[in-house]
């Protein structure tokens, strides 16, 4: 794997640790994933606040498909840039067509782990080709979830991401997360991702202006770390987690998005 493609063990340590608590989130396959793994992690990416942030972010957009998924039952769910993530597993919700996409060697490994079936499907998708977005099944309704992804992608890829998005699908929904330009630029200094070699990370500061003549319009934000997730740690865990890294100070460095077509 490149450096890009070892940062998804980061995120699967952080739910699997978190699961193992009994907090926030349930996985037993990140759980299961990660003890046969055994992926080295270290430094900041091996931060218990960090595996909060993992698990509060996957719970967040876990809430945000099910909740898709109740209105849009019959829409097609497309998770780019899935890693070794299970959402398909976690979500409570039926869905009628789920496809995980990534690079050819994660959708590899993943496929050690996971098992297609007649809903149930990998597809080897790059986010800058758009070639192969149009290549996916067509579908009238998309609900599209870029959990981790959008700092890897300059801003005209990802731009050039939602305006091929928004031409194959007649509706769409997105969720995304996003760094700050600021947290961009500190991320060459400072940042989990660091631990496996990625230096070059990439921000949005205004979003609205980003998706200007794409056929998506701006919806909502969402919280990376909602009052109730947070109320699941105790203690001194709760106290400096809601101190350091809720809203505020998380506001700055990142922000979660969710768009949908016009």
């Amino acid at each position: 794997m490149n450096e890009v493609n070892k940062t998804l063990f980061i995120p699967l340590y952080g739910k699997a640790q978190v699961s193992k608590k009994g907090i926030i989130i349930k996985d037993s396959k990140a759980e299961e994933i990660w003890s046969k793994e055994e992926f080295r992690i270290k430094g900041k990416a091996k931060s218990k606040w960090l595996t909060y942030y993992m698990a509060m972010r996957a719970r967040v957009f876990d809430d945000w498909t099910n909740s898709m998924l109740r209105k849009n039952k019959n829409a097609l769910v497309l998770h780019i840039g899935c890693g070794l993530d299970s959402r398909v597993l976690r979500i409570t919700e039926e869905y009628s067509n789920w496809i995980d996409a990534d690079f050819s060697d994660v959708i590899a490994q993943r496929k050690n782990y996971f098992e297609e079936t007649a809903k149930y499907s990998m597809a080897v998708v790059d986010a800058r080709n758009p070639e192969d977005i149009r290549k996916l099944p067509d579908c009238s309704e998309v609900i599209v979830i870029l959990e981790g992804i959008s700092m890897y992608l300059t801003n005209d890829e990802l731009k050039e991401l939602f305006c091929v998005l928004q031409k194959k699908y007649p509706t769409v929904h997105i969720l995304l997360d996003v760094y700050t330009i600021f947290a961009a630029k500190a991320s060459k200094y400072k940042n989990p991702v660091n631990e496996v070699g990625v230096t070059q990370l990439y921000g949005i500061d205004n979003i609205e202006q980003l998706i200007s003549g794409t056929g998506l319009r701006y919806k909502a934000e969402h919280s990376f770390t909602p009052k109730a997730l947070v109320d699941e740690l105790k203690g001194f865990d709760k106290a400096f987690f809601k101190a350091i890294f809720s809203e505020g100070m998380t506001k700055k460095i990142y922000r979660l998005h969710e768009l949908e077509t016009e």
